[in-house]
């Protein structure tokens, strides 16, 4: 039992033992509920910016769709019974958006299409976005030798043109796709994945440089943590909102390089994408029979989600980038 200024003891206090577990759980508790009021501060913020609010918009009913897609789509376009003599059919009552070449339900196609171009797009934004943080915050935090070796791969991956590059790498490594997870749709998120993460270091290299110098990173240094403890608890916290706004943007470049490659023939031919559809409507003469629901809708949905993208990452982009809180 604790005792009072004047020696005796004091039987509301308690035990050292039996307060300190609780101040604890206090503190822990008072910090989930700071960072969880932080993050919905945040949301709210991001939503009164119209370009936030008409990008999740956007985003959220795509990926409702991508998520419904097997319970919304009237028909299985892969199933035998869904192939009929009804070919190139103009939007109907039984057909919203018509047929393609085999007389399966566009519609379907366009539904479960969804599924493919949306894994693709944020698969190959993660890939690219973990191999671009590690380099930058390696680039920027320990410099010297490193960072000019870094720094040479950085702009060498820069001038690289994006789309011929990856059409080529698609073809070398279409042939070993069957030993993929997911065949080809493996490719593509690699291929994307790993030649564009070189804008996300550079963005984040310039970051950890100006953080280095801080007085709370050179404080934790004195007091005598790692250099990998300083790393984890100092400044990749402080650089993911930049690299959370930048993986947001290269979401849309992801999808608009998959649906390229698609387009090209080097996606997967046993999975659907708007990529796929745009490409077999090409092969199929769909412009010339009239058949506009083949190419418009797959070309429609493709804009409106690099469009929703895009203004959600610009607009989560305005409020983390310290470069635009200042011109705000």
């Amino acid at each position: 039992m604790a005792p009072t200024t004047e020696g005796t003891v004091n039987p509301t206090a308690p035990m050292a033992d039996e307060g300190a577990p609780a101040v604890a759980r206090s503190i822990l508790a008072h910090t989930r509920g700071g960072r969880r009021a932080r993050a919905v501060a945040a949301v709210r913020d991001l939503l009164r910016d119209r370009r936030g609010a008409v990008g999740a918009g956007l985003l959220v009913f795509f990926a409702a769709v991508a998520v419904l897609a097997p319970w919304l789509a009237p028909q299985d376009p892969r199933a035998a019974g869904s192939f009929s003599t009804d070919i190139l059919a103009r939007p109907s009552g039984s057909h919203w958006l018509g047929t393609d070449e085999n007389g399966r339900d566009l519609l379907s196609q366009l539904l479960l299409g969804a599924q493919d171009t949306m894994l693709v797009g944020f698969t190959a934004a993660l890939v690219s976005s973990v191999i671009g943080t590690a380099v930058g915050v390696a680039s920027g935090y320990f410099g010297g030798w490193t960072d000019r070796v870094l720094n040479v791969l950085n702009d060498w991956f820069l001038v690289l043109p994006m789309i011929p590059v990856t059409v080529l790498a698609a073809s070398l490594l279409g042939n070993r796709a069957a030993d993929l997870p997911l065949g080809r749709t493996s490719v593509l998120i690699l291929v994307i994945g790993l030649f564009g993460w070189a804008g996300t270091s550079r963005i984040v290299r310039a970051e950890v440089m100006s953080l280095r110098g801080r007085a709370f990173v050179e404080r934790s240094v004195v007091l005598g943590a790692g250099r990998w403890r300083v790393i984890r608890t100092q400044i990749l916290p402080n650089v993911m909102p930049l690299v959370l706004a930048n993986a947001v943007i290269y979401v849309a470049l992801a999808v608009l390089t998959e649906s390229t490659l698609s387009y090209l023939g080097l996606g997967d031919p046993d999975r659907l994408s708007w990529g796929g559809m745009l490409q077999s409507a090409q092969d199929a003469g769909a412009m010339g029979s009239g058949a506009w629901g083949y190419f418009l809708a797959p070309g429609l949905c493709i804009t409106l989600v690099v469009l929703g993208f895009s203004l959600l990452g610009h607009a989560v982009e305005s409020r983390v980038d310290p470069r635009t809180r200042e011109q705000r």
